[in-house]
């Protein structure tokens, strides 16, 4: 029933035009950050499929449909790489998506960028430096952060002191752990069970969830499952966030990325 006043409500707005001042922010259905890995710690074929499974669910038409079915009927997409602390880049800007075209457009922007490779694992940098963009202008219903990674946290501020300080800000982070076994270098960045490691320490706030990724052929079906189920704001029958507030951790180890680069550090090449 308020999703139909909602929508009519927005109808009635979008057939006055001058009833919608200038000045108020644009208003979608999700407002969602895509804050993808990009260390040394994945191989280049890794990264290459990891961003192409990014352009093609965005321009996938049943992407496009979720989007349409929103009670605005758009949504809003920035898309990131991330590493190190200080090591972020903005791939593809804040843009808004309501029509195939506008998702092919943007589709477009990130297959023909190139793929940042960093040095160094910082997610709770990567959460910060994504929290702060959502200072865009735009009013979403929904703030999500999706991020990636093959790794813990090595460096910079604690990763639940990151999640915790963006959570309270009512953003929820989704996570994409990357669980593929094949390295450049042996396993030197890897523990056992990411999985578990994202979901007590990383993946937080209201409706959180993760998906995973164990072989290079689940790319493409994990993001595009994991992008409808963020923009559809659908609770999913994967493995989800024990908690939807700040709290402390339990059943993972949330520094043992730090203790494992202090112990390797005479490794710090990468």
């Amino acid at each position: 029933m308020l999703r139909a006043i909602v929508s009519a409500f927005f109808l009635s707005l979008t057939s006055i035009p001058a009833a919608w001042p200038q000045d108020i922010p644009p208003v979608v259905d999700v407002e969602l950050v895509l804050a993808v890995d990009v260390s040394w710690s994945m191989d280049l074929d890794e990264q290459r499929l990891q961003r192409e499974g990014y352009v093609n669910a965005i321009r996938d038409p049943q992407v496009v449909t979720e989007i349409r079915r929103g009670d605005w009927g758009r949504i809003a997409v920035t898309y990131v790489e991330w590493a190190g602390v200080g090591l972020q880049r903005t791939v593809v800007p804040w843009t808004i998506i309501s029509s195939q075209a506008e998702a092919e457009a943007f589709a477009t922007a990130l297959s023909e960028a190139s793929i940042g490779r960093m040095r160094r694992t910082s997610i709770s940098s990567a959460l910060l430096l994504s929290a702060a963009l959502f200072d865009n202008g735009i009013d979403g219903f929904r703030r999500v952060i999706d991020i990636s990674g093959d790794g813990p946290n090595n460096m910079g501020p604690m990763v639940t002191d990151a999640r915790d300080k963006v959570i309270r800000q009512g953003i929820t982070i989704n996570g994409l752990p990357i669980m593929i076994k094949q390295r450049i270098r042996g396993d030197f960045f890897q523990i056992e069970n990411l999985d578990e490691y994202y979901n007590n320490c990383v993946i937080g706030g209201m409706g959180s969830f993760m998906i995973t990724v164990e072989s290079k052929e689940q790319f493409g079906q994990a993001i595009r499952r994991k992008l409808i189920l963020e923009i559809a704001g659908a609770e999913p029958r994967v493995q989800k966030a024990q908690h939807s507030a700040p709290q402390m951790s339990v059943g993972a180890d949330c520094m043992v990325g730090e203790k494992q680069w202090r112990r390797w550090r005479r490794f710090d090449q990468w």
